[in-house]
């Protein structure tokens, strides 16, 4: 049996075991209302109860800060092995000499808007963040406006400019800062006495921007974690499709 061969049977009994077992577990399913979740009762007053004005914030870094930070790990370990996986060996460095160029064919106009909209998308990116707790928005959202801000400098055509705006070195550790600092948040609740990542500071007046005590600096540090590893993701597919154009080999 040639690997091909194999290769295409092990997906087939794969994907027939996962399509099994997601008809039993859709099969399983309440119909639509008979079974009300708890957070349809909870959320809300838990939310207000904090002086959280946006109720997804509240569930995200207060009811289940844990479940939350499990996530925020995920896209951390992603980025890990996207760098490790993407590095380019001994063998490539004669072929990434020719990185200081953009998308090929890009009109003036595109070039124009792209520039035009990268410092209000930045600005838009750091709202969102900042006013996570009380608006729709948080630091996810906020994280992957930032990123793809920053990339708006590449979709406009200039490489090089993207590469000043987006050390990689820089995001690399500010993403490590971001995930560290998740961790050490929950952390800072067992010293006065709270469980784990317990929403322990005062949480101000409803709708004021230093409300909701802890959820807003949970927010900053999922936007900067999120922004940084989407950077890096992107950063290194875009030094190998480079690296390819710049060999002549596609």
């Amino acid at each position: 049996m040639t690997r091909a061969r194999a290769s295409r049977l092990l997906l087939a009994v794969g994907g027939s075991g996962a399509a099994i077992l997601m008809l039993l577990a859709l099969g399983g399913l309440p119909r639509l209302g008979d079974v009300p979740h708890p957070y349809a009762e909870r959320a809300v007053p838990a939310a207000l109860s904090r002086h959280t004005a946006n109720v997804i914030s509240s569930v995200n870094f207060d009811q289940r800060a844990f479940d939350t930070m499990g996530e925020e790990f995920v896209l951390f370990a992603a980025a890990v092995a996207a760098v490790l996986l993407l590095r380019r060996f001994h063998d490539e460095e004669e072929d990434a000499h020719d990185l200081q160029y953009g998308p090929r064919d890009v009109w003036s106009a595109a070039n124009l808007a792209g520039f035009a909209l990268l410092a209000p998308t930045m600005m838009v990116g750091l709202y969102v963040v900042a006013h996570g707790a009380v608006s729709p928005g948080g630091g996810f959202q906020g994280g992957a406006v930032l990123a793809t801000g920053l990339h708006l400098a590449y979709l406009a055509g200039d490489y090089v400019v993207l590469q000043r705006l987006r050390p990689v070195a820089v995001f690399d550790a500010a993403e490590a800062v971001g995930a560290a600092g998740f961790v050490l948040l929950g952390i800072s609740a067992l010293f006065v006495g709270d469980p784990f990542l317990t929403n322990w500071l005062p949480t101000g007046t409803l709708g004021a921007l230093a409300s909701a005590g802890m959820v807003e600096l949970f927010n900053v540090a999922v936007g900067m974690e999120v922004a940084s590893a989407l950077v890096l993701l992107l950063a290194k597919f875009l030094e190998q499709a480079l690296v390819v154009r710049g060999g002549g080999d596609a």
